[in-house]
Formats: structure tokens, sequence, C-alpha cells
């Protein structure tokens, strides 16, 4: 997707979706939600990710990129940020209406020793560390949890088994906290979410069902696991490949040499194709690579 051109500066736009919109001082897409403030900040090769800053209090066109720190992913172009912004102020107005307590807890958890709680309703906790954190649920409220998903213990950490507490309270979260959950156990748990909500998911739609069939469609493939520009051969890229892409010690190793302006890594590796990426046992750009005789 094209992104569009940046537009002159112009004043900060307040609107009734509860977001400031304007322009940095260095032009920059920027936007205000409660106390965060946040841009869209040009990256490589045309790309743009989201950023933000806590309680920024000057006029949006007096910031500057330097402003801005926290990074939060990819953003394809102003059409989205904003859609991005009303979602974070809608979830704001959800989090003011669930009124969630936030607490000190003298306890321990898998992650440390809590170093603050907010309490979302009895028996379900999240809990705060130096390092990480996540949820403790009571055993009643445990059993709630789907089977596939539930933890043993009751402990939920933040990164992605916290999404089986959204999804089995769905009351408790914010409707971007809901999104949020579904997306995570989609891509990280394909078979419960399908076996929970009683339908397939498309191709695209789960990331570890996407690696799965990936993998078993490749599987005796040759899948590239390193690759350089070649300093023998210009334009090309030398690359070492293993069947099915397995990184062990024990694996057979091939090289191969890719037109540069062909290799592309894309979500899952790059397969070999034996009729147009010739094996390749010349002089190479690999530190430590031992020679050996490879077959087409």
């Amino acid at each position: 997707m094209n992104t569009p051109a940046l537009q002159a500066a112009e004043a900060a736009t307040p609107d009734g979706s509860g977001v400031e919109f304007g322009r940095s001082a260095d032009d920059l897409p920027v936007a205000r939600v409660g106390d965060l403030v946040f841009a869209m900040v040009s990256g490589r090769n045309g790309q743009h990710f989201l950023a933000s800053a806590w309680r920024a209090s000057r006029p949006l066109p007096e910031l500057k990129r330097d402003d801005f720190y926290s990074h939060h992913g990819a953003v394809a172009d102003e059409t989205e940020f904003r859609a991005r912004m009303i979602e974070q102020a809608e979830h704001v107005r959800d989090l003011r209406a669930l009124d969630r307590l936030t607490v000190r807890m003298s306890c321990s958890t898998p992650w440390g020793p809590s170093q603050g709680a907010t309490v979302y309703t009895d028996g379900i906790v999240s809990h705060t560390t130096a390092g990480h954190g996540g949820f403790r649920l009571s055993n009643e409220r445990n059993v709630k949890i789907h089977p596939m998903l539930r933890c043993a213990g009751g402990w939920y950490e933040e990164d992605a088994a916290w999404a089986a507490v959204a999804l089995a309270y769905p009351n408790l979260f914010t409707a971007l906290e809901r999104k949020c959950a579904d997306r995570t156990v989609r891509d990280s748990w394909p078979e419960a979410w399908e076996v929970i909500f009683g339908r397939p998911l498309a191709p695209g739609k789960s990331h570890e069902k996407d690696r799965s069939a990936f993998e078993l469609e490749h599987a005796s493939h040759w899948i590239v696991i390193s690759a350089l520009r070649s300093d023998q051969h210009a334009g090309m890229t030398e690359v070492i490949a293993t069947i099915g892409g397995v990184r062990a010690t024990d694996a057979e190793e091939r090289r191969y040499l890719v037109p540069s302006d062909e290799y592309a890594v894309g979500r899952f590796g790059f397969v070999i194709d034996p009729a147009r990426h010739a094996a390749y046992d010349g002089p190479s750009s690999f530190i430590n690579w031992q020679a050996r005789v490879i077959s087409p």
C-alpha cells in the first residue's frame, strides 16, 4: 500500500472523536488522546510506525520527532493512523467506564515480587513486576477459562496468555483489548480458537496456523537459514539452506546464489527453487564456512 505524501503543516483540529489531530513542527501527523500523544514516524523503505509520548503538554505544532520514545508497531498511512487514534480514544472511554482499582499487594508472582496490582474484579488481578507481569486468577475464576487455554496455576503472563482471560471475561475488558485478545489467540493457539468459536480460520487469519501450513508444504524443500550479499558475485546473495529450514548442528547445509533483487525472506522463510537458484561451492562470503562439494 502506498503512503500518501505528507501535507503541509496545519493547526490541530479537535473533533467529536475525543482526539486532537494536528501536525508536528517537523510535519509529522500527530494526535493527542488523554495523557498520551502519538505520531506517525517515517521508518525505512518508505514505511511508517506509531510512536508515543506521555504527558507531552506542549501544543501539537510545537512537538518534534525527538519528543516521542515509545514504539507501537507499523502503521500503513495517515488513514490508518487516524483510525487507530479514534480506536485509542474509545479505549480510554471504555477504561473509565470499567473503573478498575489500582492497589498495592505484597505477594510473589512467577515474574518476581508484585510492584503494583490492578483489580479487575474479585478473583482477577493483574500484577506488574520489575521485568514482566500478568494475571492471577482465583480457582473459582480459573475454571471458566477454556481447558485448551487454561493455566493450571492461574497465572497468565502479559505477552500472550492474558488473552485467555479476556476471552473468558469479555465484560472486564475494553473493545480494543478484546480485539487484541482475539488476534493473540488466533495467532498463538489457532486450534483452541477454532474449537471455541466453532469455525475454521482462513489462510492469513492466524500466524501460527499459516506457519504450520508453510512448514508442512515445504518440509522437503531447501529453505534459507542464513544470507548475505556475495563479495564474489555482483548482484547476487549467497545463502545457506537446509531441508525444511531446520537449524541443527547435524543438519545438511547447502549454499546457493540468489539474485539480490529477488531475495526477500517473506513471513516464514525463503524457499530455494533448484530450477532457478544455482547450487554454489565456490569461494564464500560466510566466515568459517568449510568448503564442500554441492550437487545441483
